[in-house]
């Protein structure tokens, strides 16, 4: 009888490890292999085509024409609309902030072991699941200048309520409001799921020393929430700056343009100017600006993230 000596014991469960971690690859590789299939077909190869259109003119029903960085030079240099939308887009992503510390006083607020709590939070999230075509025209008659909901409480209390829509000067932060609202539910739900998560040690320890409860949030909850808080700044800036559907369905960029986005512009070009070329141009110096941002936010990050 043969007896295994320990280095063919070693040798035989490396073998029998390593079979099994390919085996886990394996699978692993076939079940995302679909998704990475279907973004190298119907993605990636979109956009390297869209990098070289973005060097000619193009109008879809003939070919393109080369024209160098013609392009990117009326983007930086004559297109003075161009300037405007990238003011209209980080202007409207200054809900961002707002939206996110209201999400977390109502995540916080909706943390609490109450009757009929759940009642609440999923009234908070029901925007989150609505359909965007018709929360959008709720909104529309809601700033309605003659007959919405808004300026008809402000009238109850005294105050004459604006042009909402139609005015410049409130057609942003009108849309800002719009914004915050319907961006509550998820970050609400994200908030919370964190605050679930802090260990409850810690507030015990800062009971024994005395500390009061916004001393404890700045302390225990904001920093124990960091990672949560970095995601939704990250999620909410790219999703602030690709903006659309809103924009199209309420305002349709108006008043004199002083909703029109980045992206509705870009759309503006492509589908109802047919400057495609000029449009993918645009596409490429947005999806930069929004690398870079995300750059940044993660490097900065090591300094208030904690994990």
């Amino acid at each position: 009888m043969e007896v295994e000596t320990p280095r063919e014991t070693k040798t035989t469960k490396a073998r029998k490890q390593k079979r099994r971690l390919n085996k886990e690859y394996f699978w692993g590789y076939l079940f995302i292999a679909p998704p990475i299939i279907g973004f190298a077909i119907f993605a990636l190869g979109p956009m390297l085509y869209s990098i070289y259109v973005s060097f000619t003119d193009f109008d879809l029903y003939n070919e393109p024409v080369w024209t160098g960085a013609d392009n990117y030079y009326r983007l930086f240099v004559t297109d003075d609309l161009f300037r405007k939308t990238v003011f209209n887009t980080f202007y409207a992503a200054l809900g961002i902030p707002i939206g996110m510390a209201v999400s977390l006083g109502i995540a916080v607020a909706l943390n609490q072991k109450v009757k009929g709590i759940a009642l609440f939070r999923t009234a908070f999230f029901l925007p989150a699941v609505s359909s965007v075509v018709a929360i959008t025209l709720l909104w529309r008659w809601i700033f309605n200048a003659d007959f919405g909901l808004l300026n008809i409480m402000l009238n109850y209390v005294g105050i004459h309520g604006p042009g909402w829509l139609s005015d410049e000067k409130w057609a942003m932060p009108a849309m800002i409001i719009q914004g915050v609202w319907g961006g509550l539910g998820i970050n609400m739900i994200l908030y919370l799921a964190a605050l679930q998560g802090v260990n409850p040690a810690l507030y015990e320890a800062a009971d024994i020393d005395g500390g009061n409860a916004w001393q404890k949030f700045i302390h225990i909850t904001v920093p124990s929430i960091s990672p949560t808080t970095f995601f939704i700044l990250i999620t909410s800036t790219i999703g602030a700056l690709q903006d659309f559907q809103r924009f199209m369905i309420m305002t349709e960029g108006g008043p004199n343009y002083s909703t029109t986005t980045v992206v509705y512009y870009l759309f503006l070009n492509a589908f109802r100017y047919m400057e495609m070329g000029y449009a993918s141009a645009m596409a490429w110096v947005l999806g930069i600006i929004i690398l870079i941002i995300t750059i940044i936010n993660f490097k900065l990050a090591k300094k208030w993230v904690h994990y």
